[in-house]
């Protein structure tokens, strides 16, 4: 059965469509009609790629994550002492940057004919990163960006930056995921948005510095007992957000 995106239900249909961007367009092309998004764009330059997706209302830039196989994302991932000045408004990951350069004309071209509908901008790893340096570009240009989702996102600028990005941005982080903690914050590296936490059981929750260590030793904890060594890595998976975000939607029924 068809399902519509509702603001109830949003962050799991971002979490979803942020998992169907690994997919081919002709597998995606059927999770986007079930949530009643009938047309779509792929767009695909050396490696950096993302979905556009529109209905009537809405239209969602989705961008891929990162795949281990695909020696572009690892360029990507390496350029972490590169930083690009973006005018007067701080640094960013140079990696992320360039992923994002080489999308932007045809992403920026087929929005351009969506004036009239909410934009809304989401991505998982490598792919929350270019979500977010994405939706600061679309806001300078477009007066129509509503919001930024983003899962397992690392710290995409140093504090200046942040601060001139003024996205609403919901930035999802799954309990251990590693990737979140990267870059270090020592090298000038700083996270965006309001942090949505999920805890290791699962659920939502808003946790002081000292509640959340005690919930992360809970989640090693709990993972070594399922004989999960990699607990940062299995947090991480975007189908690991789907379901947790998909039981937050039916809990709150």
């Amino acid at each position: 059965m068809a399902q519509k995106m509702t603001e109830e239900n949003k962050p799991y249909v971002m979490a979803t469509l942020s998992g169907v961007a690994y997919k081919d367009p002709e597998e995606a092309k059927e999770t986007f009609q079930h949530f009643q998004f009938l047309d779509h764009k792929f767009i695909d330059n050396d490696g950096a790629q993302c979905y556009i997706v529109w209905n009537d209302d809405d239209a969602i830039v989705i961008f891929r994550g990162t795949e281990p196989n695909q020696w572009s994302d690892v360029k990507a991932d390496l350029k972490t002492f590169k930083r690009v000045s973006m005018h007067k408004e701080g640094k960013v990951h140079g990696g992320f940057q360039g992923e994002i350069d080489k999308v932007w004309d045809e992403l920026d071209t087929q929005l351009s004919v969506l004036e009239d509908r909410k934009i809304h901008v989401t991505g998982h790893s490598l792919g929350a990163a270019m979500a977010t340096i994405c939706a600061k570009r679309l806001s300078e240009e477009h007066e129509n960006i509503h919001c930024l989702y983003t899962f397992g996102s690392p710290r995409v600028g140093n504090r200046r930056w942040c601060k001139s990005h003024k996205v609403p941005h919901y930035r999802f982080q799954n309990n251990n995921d590693m990737v979140c903690k990267v870059p270090f914050w020592m090298m000038g590296f700083k996270h965006h948005g309001t942090n949505v936490y999920i805890n290791y059981k699962g659920r939502v929750v808003k946790y002081r510095w000292w509640r959340r260590m005690i919930d992360s030793m809970r989640g090693r904890l709990r993972a070594l007992l399922k004989f999960q060594l990699f607990d940062g890595i299995y947090d991480h998976n975007i189908s690991t957000y789907a379901e947790r975000l998909r039981d937050v939607v039916l809990d709150s029924k």
